[in-house]
């Protein structure tokens, strides 16, 4: 079964910068785009980012021309530059592929901390 795998996560002071990565272990059919979402502690998971297969993007208003999605078609690989990171993005960053037929699939998710 293919799966999603973040990484790039990690504890980083206020003002600094993080690239997550996303990657899937095999070859993933239908997807018309790709996101990353985030959930901090006692909070609902919310939309961070997505790019869609034209290369259209949306952000959530507090991260925007802060964040920065970019995505590798070839290989179903999608990157979340950050910068300017603040302590209330800290949270667990996940990764989805939103497929046309079949279910989306999900990361395990990776932890960003920002912090002194």
């Amino acid at each position: 079964q293919v799966q999603l795998v973040e990484s790039g996560g990690g504890l980083v002071q206020p003002g600094g910068s993080l690239r997550l990565s996303c990657a899937a272990s095999g070859r993933i059919f239908s997807i018309y785009a790709m996101g990353w979402y985030r959930q901090a502690p006692g909070m609902q998971r919310e939309l961070v980012a997505v790019i869609r297969n034209g290369g259209s993007t949306n952000y959530a208003g507090s991260v925007k021309g802060r964040f920065t999605i970019s995505r590798d078609n070839a290989s179903d690989t999608v990157y979340l530059q950050m910068n300017s990171l603040k302590p209330e993005d800290t949270a667990v960053y996940y990764c989805k592929a939103a497929r046309s037929v079949g279910m989306d699939l999900w990361g395990k998710g990776t932890l960003v901390t920002v912090s002194l």
